[in-house]
């Protein structure tokens, strides 16, 4: 080929970083970050909410921490079909205020998440309602924090997305390049906004009016969905509620993933669900991937010419410099972001993975549920 030709090659991956850089809305930004500032708070009208299903190795470790929250704080926890004494390690917990209700079966049209915490919901008598994850832990005063936010930005929603465990190559590798891309896909900014156009929440930690919650007809609003977090900030937006999401230390995934298999499946179970099943959308992702992870570094080791060469060395560049500042928050290696061009070849493989199981016939899997196309079943 002429040489133009391979320069032409090299702008359109150094387009692709550069582009993403110069967004104004800062998707690769984490500049939307909130830790615990406040404790000792009277906590009285905030409920927690936890859907539950085995996970007994965590959820003492989870209820503990929402002992050292500040007081009054109700905590409602509802054990979906466990079979690993989850309702004995939380009641062993000895937290105060502490309702243990024992799930009904999942009923038919739902997914497992959300009938839980609709069961929970219907106990729900404070202003606030948090939704919690069973695995995730919470720095001392994290809720404080979040009420104070939601009540000075009149905000009927915020959200925190967990530190991911970060511990083992495959963790590290991985864990902080989800949350990027997750980022990016949602950007922050643009979901934080009075916009509808994203709407965006992360769901391991998630303050909620419960008044906005009663408007948009609780849980059974979203009953089917797989990422339901999303679903549910933008059943939220539509009703003229503001929402607001942002990274945090001061929460925490208990949640450990200590092979690729493990994370693969996490992956794999709701990408191709954010890609609203769509096989445009799918190829789209595809190329987006191929060009962005591979094009620069092939450009700079094998196209002839200087120009080439210096132009592929400047996506390089601006790939590096998208990813670092996710690094930097979590305390890692900057030379994970070198690793880009595996990292993103690693997703984009799940995310076919997630694309081939659905056009088995099974939208997701998670706790020994599996979610068919036509609907959720108990598996």
């Amino acid at each position: 080929m002429a040489e133009p030709v391979w320069i032409g090659l090299a702008v359109v991956g150094a387009a692709l970083w550069g582009g993403i850089l110069a967004l104004p809305w800062r998707p690769w930004s984490t500049r939307e970050a909130l830790d615990a500032e406040r404790s000792g708070d009277d906590l009285g009208d905030v409920t927690v909410l936890i859907p539950a299903r085995d996970e007994a190795d965590v959820i003492g470790q989870t209820l503990r921490a929402l002992g050292a929250q500040g007081h009054g704080l109700n905590v409602i926890l509802v054990d979906d079909q466990s079979t690993d004494g989850t309702a004995l390690a939380a009641r062993a917990a000895g937290l105060a205020n502490l309702s243990v209700i024992e799930g009904a079966p999942l009923a038919p049209g739902w997914s497992g998440k959300l009938w839980a915490l609709e069961q929970a919901r219907r106990e729900l008598a404070t202003p606030f309602a948090l939704l919690l994850d069973a695995d995730i832990e919470l720095a001392p005063g994290l809720i404080a924090t979040l009420r104070a936010k939601m009540k000075d930005e009149d905000l009927g929603l915020i959200s925190l997305m967990a530190r991911l465990r970060m511990a083992n190559f495959w963790e590290a590798l991985l864990m902080p390049a989800f949350v990027y891309f997750f980022k990016l896909l949602y950007p922050f900014h643009i979901a934080n906004s009075k916009s509808s156009i994203v709407a965006a929440a992360a769901g391991g930690c998630i303050l909620i009016e419960t008044r906005a919650l009663d408007a948009i007809g609780g849980f059974g609003a979203v009953r089917d969905a797989i990422i339901d977090d999303c679903a549910l900030a933008r059943a939220v937006k539509k009703k003229g509620y503001r929402t607001w999401i942002g990274l945090s230390r001061s929460v925490v995934s208990l949640r450990r993933y200590t092979k690729l298999g493990t994370i693969w499946n996490m992956v794999a179970r709701s990408a191709y669900t954010q890609l609203r099943y769509s096989p445009l959308l799918l190829f789209i992702c595809t190329l987006a991937l191929v060009v962005g992870c591979w094009l620069p570094p092939v450009g700079l080791a094998v196209f002839p010419g200087p120009l080439a060469k210096i132009v592929s060395a400047g996506a390089i560049a601006a790939m590096v410099l998208g990813y670092l500042p996710t690094l930097r928050y979590y305390g890692l290696s900057p030379a994970f972001a070198l690793a880009m061009p595996v990292i993103g070849s690693l997703f984009l493989a799940m995310t076919w993975t997630s694309a081939l199981r659905y056009w088995r016939g099974e939208r997701s899997q998670w706790k020994g549920r599996s979610y068919r196309r036509e609907g959720a079943s108990n598996g």
